[in-house]
């Protein structure tokens, strides 16, 4: 992704030169984009007017969109490279390896003897433990996601962002200085609350761990922004810290972090798209529908990502199962 507009006025000009029309959804995070056909695809006005506003509003959604597989993975492919995953579950379509279906996320619990919600109230066991951003363990995260609703359940199963730029800027001017020469551990299955006794999934995380050091504060290689970079389910400990000092610190982060007036939450329709800045955000799934019985099918395609640098220009730093480039 290119560098961005950088002010509002110069955004709203570049939208209206591509013949589309942007609608902020809150104060600090999401716009909608009307006058966008991505099934037909996009002129080069309309991919550099997008590009802008997802930099600026770090998502924007799409509604009515009529998008098939190759349709998705084209848009993707007008912002930068999609990631192939090695593996994905059975829903994922065979013919598209750059599309990953949520579905899939039902078998996972199942594999290791739990079912859904289950699977959901160990991984989610605080109110914090939910909000990630996609694939943080690694040492270079996603640049971005695009994430499209194919079935939908009639109420609920809502996603909400947060935008960690405009949390690190709300911080008071200590706690930044703090913040910048910090970094913190990431590691995949963190915040999972393991079951009594034998658990597979335990021992499923400790034979294949992916970790990473990452700044605690990430400088955006676009916009310039300084990002506080935190997350409820990958983030293990502040390093230099004591157990106790960091934990105590990222629960004062992330809370800060996940403010209200710091979010925005969309309801799916069938054929929404949302586009969001991996680097910027961290959202939180739903999990209001799995007792409800409704269907939910949603297709993502993540954008490659670079690896995160701090304050002082420090690279991020693979600890295990990880690095640059080798999904």
């Amino acid at each position: 992704m290119a560098k961005g507009v950088t002010t509002d006025a110069a955004l709203e000009e570049c939208v209206r030169a591509a013949g589309l029309t942007l609608r902020p959804a809150a104060g600090h995070i999401g716009a909608g984009i009307e006058g966008a056909d991505l099934a037909a695809g996009l002129d080069d006005a309309q991919v550099t007017a997008i590009r802008a506003a997802v930099l600026r509003w770090k998502v924007v959604f799409f509604r009515g969109q009529r998008l098939d597989h190759a349709g998705h993975v084209a848009f993707a492919r007008r912002f930068g490279e999609p990631v192939v995953l090695r593996k994905r579950g059975s829903a994922s379509p065979a013919d598209f390896p750059e599309i990953e279906t949520t579905a899939d996320r039902l078998e996972l619990g199942g594999r290791f003897g739990m079912d859904h919600e289950e699977w959901l109230g160990r991984r989610r066991h605080t109110l914090l433990r939910g909000w990630h951003c996609d694939h943080g363990a690694r040492v270079d995260p996603p640049a971005a996601t695009i994430l499209r609703a194919e079935t939908v359940p009639p109420y609920g199963g809502d996603t909400t962002w947060s935008n960690l730029a405009a949390a690190y800027a709300g911080l008071s001017a200590p706690l930044r200085r703090f913040a910048d020469g910090l970094r913190a551990e990431h590691r995949l299955g963190v915040g999972y609350q393991p079951r009594p006794g034998d658990d597979a999934y335990v021992r499923h995380l400790l034979d294949h761990q992916v970790a990473s050091v990452h700044p605690l504060v990430r400088v955006h290689p676009e916009t310039g922004e300084r990002v506080l970079y935190v997350n409820g389910y990958y983030v293990e400990q502040i390093t230099d810290l004591s157990r106790a000092e960091s934990a105590a610190i990222l629960e004062l982060l992330l809370a800060e972090a996940t403010r209200p007036e710091y979010t925005v939450r969309f309801r799916w329709e069938p054929g929404s798209v949302a586009f969001w800045d991996n680097r910027a955000t961290i959202h939180l799934a739903p999990s209001d529908t799995t007792h409800l019985g409704f269907p939910r099918t949603m297709h993502r395609v993540m954008l490659t990502g670079d690896i995160p640098a701090g304050v002082d220009g420090r690279p991020s730093e693979p600890v295990t199962g990880t690095e640059p480039g080798h999904w």
